[in-house]
């Protein structure tokens, strides 16, 4: 190294290399550095370094390249500092970068390993993992629609479960319950169709199921034989009354005689009703006259397959309860296939029942337990309300017309139970349809004919 000091002037632009030496005598004194301006954010100097036992004054910063505030120490070995040449964005050791501090700069590291100033954010890295879109999906195809509950088979283009329907069939219909809808969709559907039509419902109801009722009540009470029986068993109680048989045979064969001959009537009722349900759940015009009228094509027919049915339910109840009570269940659908299929109502049923034996039968089974507590309940309001008048209500005019008006109390009161056997039936059969292929209210309106 040379013995010679430096120039006495440095070149234009470039900092003086004496002015941090620290055995120059003609230096100037350590100057303290200037504390920071509170008018805007600056970076504190960086306080003068110890080298061995002679403290080094911080170098003032240059007119190019370094930061004003972040002065440079020298070289431990007493030389002077290599100035910075012109446009030099490269901080020296421990200087800040003259950008740092501001968004979207890069910050430059030392092999010192020194920390970035504190308050640092690394800049997001952004994207998304390899493979995956952004939005959630299956665990097997990333990017793929979330599963949801709908549904349950599939047709070309969608994915099984999945919460969308072939063409044909309406998540939406009044009537006809679509596959996943459950017990709610179901019951929605019941309580739909009433509110629809009940104005028409009931009056139908009344005429063809309520008025054949008290009719075959009051025969009942006409040939009830029971006074008769306790007068001529009054002298020996335990011994049979002498016209038991011929009064129980022909008591046996007007109450069947005027069920057979109701039933018809009936049946002219059940068609009725179901056509309103169907034809309102359609959206289509609805009358009463127009409901009787067509309940009056279909009732032969109708009254035919019932009194089938009838047979082979009281046939298993001979036989035991059991088979009874399954035979109800399998033909419970017998009376909506004739009226919107017309052929093989039974072996239909029968189908339908085994085929989705849960679905079909717990369905008709809260039908039934509808139908037994309305009934029940009317029931027990005539029986109660008919024991003030005796064993022979129709001897006097007045307890005729009492034990009248108490039958009739009774049927009305059994309305709730015939309108919910006929919604109940409609709606299970339409979502027992629509479980083996696409339907909808129009088209059963269709079919009704």
């Amino acid at each position: 190294m040379s013995d010679q000091p430096p120039q006495a002037t440095p070149p234009p632009g470039a900092p003086d290399p004496a002015a941090g030496q620290a055995g120059d005598p003609t230096a100037p004194p350590p100057v303290a550095p200037t504390p920071p301006s509170t008018d805007g954010p600056q970076f504190a100097p960086t306080p003068p370094s110890t080298v061995g036992d002679a403290q080094v004054a911080p170098t003032p910063p240059s007119a190019v390249g370094d930061a004003p505030g972040a002065p440079t120490s020298p070289p431990s070995d007493g030389s002077p500092a290599a100035a910075a040449p012109a446009g030099d964005a490269s901080p020296s050791v421990g200087a800040a970068s003259p950008a740092a501090g501001m968004p979207g700069s890069t910050p430059t590291g030392d092999a010192a390993g020194a920390q970035q100033p504190q308050g640092w954010v690394l800049p997001p890295t952004g994207g998304f993992p390899a493979g995956a879109g952004p939005y959630g999906g299956q665990p097997w195809y990333p990017g793929a629609p979330v599963v949801y509950p709908g549904a349950q088979f599939a047709y070309p283009g969608q994915q099984p479960g999945h919460g969308w329907y072939p063409p044909g069939i309406d998540p939406a219909d009044p009537l006809v319950t679509p596959p996943g809808g459950g017990v709610s969709g179901w019951f929605d559907r019941c309580v739909g169709a009433v509110r629809r039509g009940w104005r028409l419902l009931l009056p139908i109801l009344l005429l063809t199921q309520v008025l054949p009722a008290v009719v075959v009540s009051v025969v009942t009470l006409v040939l009830d034989p029971t006074a008769k029986w306790e007068e001529s068993t009054a002298d020996d109680p335990t011994a049979l009354p002498d016209t038991f048989l011929a009064d129980t045979g022909l008591l046996l064969a007007v109450v069947l005689g005027s069920a057979l001959v109701f039933g018809l009537v009936q049946s002219l009722g059940w068609a009725a009703g179901t056509w309103v349900v169907t034809r309102q759940a359609a959206g289509e015009p609805v009358s009463l006259g127009a409901a009787l009228a067509y309940g009056a094509r279909r009732a032969l027919g109708l009254w035919g397959w019932t009194l089938v049915m009838s047979l082979i339910i009281g046939l298993g109840i001979c036989f035991c309860v059991i088979p009874g009570i399954y035979f109800a269940f399998a033909l419970s659908m017998a009376g909506p296939v004739y009226l919107f299929e017309r052929q093989h109502p039974i072996g239909r049923s029968y189908r339908m029942f085994h085929d989705r034996l849960g679905m079909l039968l717990g369905r008709v089974a809260l039908v039934a337990a509808a139908v037994i507590v309305g009934s029940g309940a009317a029931g027990m309001v005539e029986g109660v309300g008919s024991l003030p008048f005796g064993t022979t209500p129709l001897e006097s005019a007045g307890t005729a017309v009492g034990v009248l008006a108490v039958t009739l109390v009774g049927g009305v009161l059994a309305l709730p139970a015939h309108l919910a056997q006929l919604v109940g039936l409609v709606v299970t059969y339409a979502e027992q349809r629509v479980q083996e292929g696409p339907v909808d209210s129009a088209r059963l309106a269709g079919e009704l004919g």
